[in-house]
């Protein structure tokens, strides 16, 4: 009997040219009619943490301040909208990782998305690239706002390494006769896992390290496409949440 054989991409930076939080976030801070220098002060302060060395998964933590109060239905709306967008201008899916994907499907290997996004952005791009599953970031919701918290810890490092474990498991394989994508040094627990991996893209020492494991590689995007804005920006009716400052 032939064993399932799951693939599981990263998204950002892998299956796309670009990153989806921060597209994503430029996208719906002008929706809600704000200038772009609100959208580059919270962009600049999650930057700084990086440089200053927080953990990734502590920055991406603090990304979802910026959606505190939100209204989760209208988050959803726009994040269509703004994916739709990306499509129509072209260029924010990367087409040696895409092709790959289609050849996973065409062998019929289950696809699973596997990302330090949230649903909001990962469900329109899942549904057009048609995975099977997608694995990611899930921020609290109550009452049908978000409360810039999150339900668990982010999709990142070895988050995505024990979300190999349970999708294998739940298919009744193993990860050693999986696949796995990703771009970032943080992809390395669940790209060390499986039985076969691939580096898209990636920095010097990220590749390195896969001629070091006989993983393969594939390049990374030409280029990045400019941001897609709104239609028009709506006047603005809801906060979009205020960064928490100590």
């Amino acid at each position: 009997m032939r064993r399932t054989r799951i693939a599981f991409f990263d998204v950002d930076g892998t299956l796309t040219t670009d990153t989806t939080l921060f597209r994503f976030l430029r996208y719906y801070l002008a929706a809600l009619g704000h200038a772009p220098h609100v959208y580059e002060q919270r962009r600049q302060r999650l930057k700084a943490m990086t440089d200053i060395g927080v953990p990734r998964e502590e920055t991406n933590r603090a990304y979802f301040e910026n959606f505190k109060g939100s209204s989760a239905p209208t988050v959803t709306r726009l994040a269509r909208e703004w994916f739709a967008a990306e499509l129509r201008q072209g260029g924010f899916l990367n087409d040696h990782a895409l092709a790959a994907l289609r050849r996973h499907q065409a062998n019929g290997d289950p696809v699973v998305l596997v990302s330090g996004s949230f649903p909001a952005c990962l469900e329109p791009i899942a549904a057009h690239l048609g995975a099977d599953e997608t694995w990611c970031t899930p921020p609290e919701i109550t009452r049908g706002h978000y409360t810039g918290r999150l339900i668990r810890p982010p999709m990142i490092g070895e988050a995505k390494a024990e979300a190999v474990l349970m999708v294998a498991s739940a298919y009744r394989t193993t990860p050693s006769h999986c696949t796995a994508y990703g771009d970032h040094i943080s992809d390395v627990p669940m790209l060390s896992l499986t039985g076969s991996a691939t580096v898209v893209g990636g920095d010097k020492d990220l590749r390195d390290l896969a001629r070091s494991r006989s993983w393969q590689l594939l390049p990374g995007a030409p280029g990045t496409p400019a941001c897609p804005g709104p239609p028009t920006a709506a006047p603005r009716t809801e906060s979009p949440g205020r960064p928490q400052h100590n």
